[in-house]
């Protein structure tokens, strides 16, 4: 499935000679092409794939003072064309660098686009690298060009949510910055939003759900690992899609097919403080049906259904016995041990 863009403009971020940060704006918009769509295509997967998103929303208070806000409704009512929009976002962008230590400059890109049945704002600071490449008559160029796959300052917002929900949580979604707070906070600053929910919490309490919801079922061992299957079966496909985890559908689907009698749904709407509907946390989805672990120089990792079967684990000398280790691991030892088995023999052997 595609994107359809209507608007795209760039603006350029940069320090003058005397450290002072600057933009230069365009005074038109970019014309929608077959390889604009497919530019803007690509930064959308790149966007899509990132595990590290987080959701927020505008000031419940809606203070008419922030800028981006005001700019940004008189956009959406038709008082403001796109050009002016996109430029008064880019003061506010810069104005609100100014306020901090860490230089950034690049490419800023403002666009619109819907995609499946929403339309999107979407509001990236891209950077400009250097690539060195071979003309026809082979000679050295340097060229530009834009690295989509390490996005990392990137806000996008839902407009038909927006319009719909003002005071939804998740109208928003930026990429969260991997330690504390980062760089990318001051996407939400100049934003005037606050953040909403953390998509990796809501995966998390939800595998945390599936597991004590198989509890509360009584279930034996077997239709445990099955409702994880078809949770994590559910999950990957949403990922696959690009679509969020439905927890009505998946109930749906845990009744259907490992035959509950259980509803998951009204479980999880009466004990857990999760969303309706949120997106997929690819690092944590694959604890639903893995064991997972590391530390001191070992690094393990086997599917549930493993454990009491090939793998043993025994609580009082915390030891885990392997039966049938993977072949490319058995010959790296076999490979390795040969020598150590070898250097202790000769050192017994008599004189």
């Amino acid at each position: 499935m595609n994107i359809s863009a209507s608007n795209i403009i760039l603006h350029s971020l940069y320090y003058n000679s005397e450290g002072i940060l600057q933009c230069k704006m365009r005074d038109g918009e970019l014309p929608i092409s077959p390889s604009i769509e497919d530019f803007l295509m690509e930064l959308h997967r790149t966007y899509q794939s990132k595990t590290n998103k987080a959701f927020a929303s505008f000031s419940t208070k809606k203070d008419k003072s922030n800028d981006f806000y005001s700019a940004l409704t008189q956009e959406m009512s038709g008082q403001l064309d796109f050009v002016g929009f996109s430029q008064k976002v880019a003061t506010c962008l810069v104005n609100e660098l100014k306020r901090y230590d860490f230089a950034e400059q690049g490419i800023l890109l403002i666009s619109k686009y819907t995609w499946t049945t929403s339309n999107y704002l979407f509001i990236a600071l891209l950077q400009n690298h250097e690539s060195i490449r071979v003309n026809e008559k082979l000679e050295l160029k340097t060229s530009q060009h834009i690295e989509t796959k390490k996005i990392q300052l990137v806000a996008r917002i839902d407009l038909t949510l927006l319009e719909r929900e003002p005071n939804s949580n998740r109208c928003i979604s930026f990429i969260k910055g991997r330690v504390g707070r980062q760089v990318a906070d001051f996407f939400l600053d100049f934003m005037g939003a606050q953040e909403g929910f953390d998509t990796k919490i809501q995966n998390k309490v939800l595998m945390q759900a599936v597991d004590e919801f198989c509890v509360r079922e009584d279930l034996p061992v077997e239709k445990k690992q099955e409702v994880r299957e078809v949770a994590f079966e559910y999950c990957k496909e949403q990922l696959k899609q690009g679509e969020d985890i439905d927890l009505s559908t998946l109930s749906d689907q845990l009744q259907e097919s490992p035959k509950l009698t259980g509803s998951f749904y009204d479980f999880v709407d009466s004990d857990f403080d999760l969303e309706k509907t949120f997106p997929v946390d690819r690092s944590v989805l694959r604890k639903l049906t893995k064991y997972v672990g590391q530390g001191g120089g070992v690094s393990i990792s086997f599917d549930q259904k493993h454990l009491g079967d090939r793998i043993q684990y025994d609580v009082k000398t915390d030891t885990l016995t392997i039966v049938g280790i993977p072949p490319n691991l058995r010959e790296q030892l076999k490979r390795d041990i040969a020598p150590i088995a070898s250097s202790a023999k000769d050192q017994n052997a008599p004189f």
